[in-house]
């Protein structure tokens, strides 16, 4: 009998198409090790947030504030009322922030954040005041023809209001910073600030104080607003400058700078056109 021809001995030769096949307990085995893998991460995830908020490792003990110049921290951290004993990564940072911008307006910036593992700090940067204003003066129009004039009443109320460098009244006080000009707004009737409304008139005198050189913003008094582009400025000495607008400030500066040089005794300056300045002494 003829056994099998090459063809067929070929045939039982040639493997089996398709993936091969793993061994059973393989099979067996990698359902397992998902089960495994998934209940790790389980454990890990519930660990994780039971050491976060559940335990007492990672909680408040210690807030501190720093920053301050006229506030206190005690007043930052009395305003801040950060939850102590609480979970430190439920503390609601943003929160506090806006808590504390909201009720001490002498705040310009502030940040609170996480120190680990138990600590909060808050970090204030506050307003600097750059002219104060007499807090009864008002904006009612006066008898005069001129509204009332923030700031001519202030010695009467003894109040003063800081203003920063934003054009923002932040603070009350009993008494003027040293160094801090008195902004005066003598807007007559007839004009009543124009488009120009009271806020935009003291941002322009904000502007003008900003710009003065260090040396006559020492001597600065007073800041008197009549309008716009009516700005003038007492300095000691009886002392006067007019300087217009707040446009062109810094060649304003140069030149009162450079005219007080050339005339030491002049009492009277007027900038307002800076490339055609005048002096006089009386």
């Amino acid at each position: 009998m003829a056994g099998p021809t090459t063809a067929e001995r070929g045939e039982r030769k040639t493997p089996r198409s398709g993936p091969p096949r793993l061994p059973r307990l393989l099979r067996l085995r990698r359902p397992r090790r998902i089960i495994i893998l998934l209940l790790a991460l389980v454990v890990l995830a519930a660990g994780t947030l039971w050491t976060l908020y559940g335990s007492s490792w990672l909680r408040v003990r210690k807030v501190s504030a720093s920053g301050t110049r006229v506030l206190t921290a005690e007043q930052v951290l009395e305003t801040a009322d950060v939850p102590v004993g609480s979970p430190l990564i439920s503390v609601d940072t943003g929160a506090i922030e806006a808590r504390l911008r909201r009720e001490l307006p002498r705040i310009d910036t502030v940040e609170v954040v996480r120190s680990w593992p138990h600590g909060i700090g808050v970090k204030v940067t506050e307003r600097t005041p750059v002219l104060v204003v007499g807090k009864d003066g008002g904006d009612g129009k006066g008898d005069t023809g001129e509204e009332d004039a923030p700031g001519e009443n202030a010695g009467k109320s003894g109040e003063f209001v800081e203003v920063d460098a934003k054009g923002v009244r932040f603070a009350t006080v009993p008494s003027a910073p040293k160094g801090v000009p008195l902004l005066v707004l003598a807007v007559p009737r007839s004009v009543g600030g124009g488009r120009f409304g009271t806020d935009r008139l003291v941002r322009e005198a904000v502007r003008v104080a900003r710009a003065l050189p260090d040396a006559v913003a020492r001597d600065t008094q007073v800041v008197k607003v009549r309008s716009f582009d009516a700005i003038a400025l007492e300095l000691s000495g009886e002392r006067t400058v007019v300087w217009g607008s707040g446009e062109k400030g810094r060649a304003k500066a140069a030149t009162l700078g450079a005219l007080m040089k050339a005339a030491p005794k002049a009492r009277h300056f007027d900038v307002s056109v800076p490339t055609a300045p005048a002096s006089s002494v009386s």
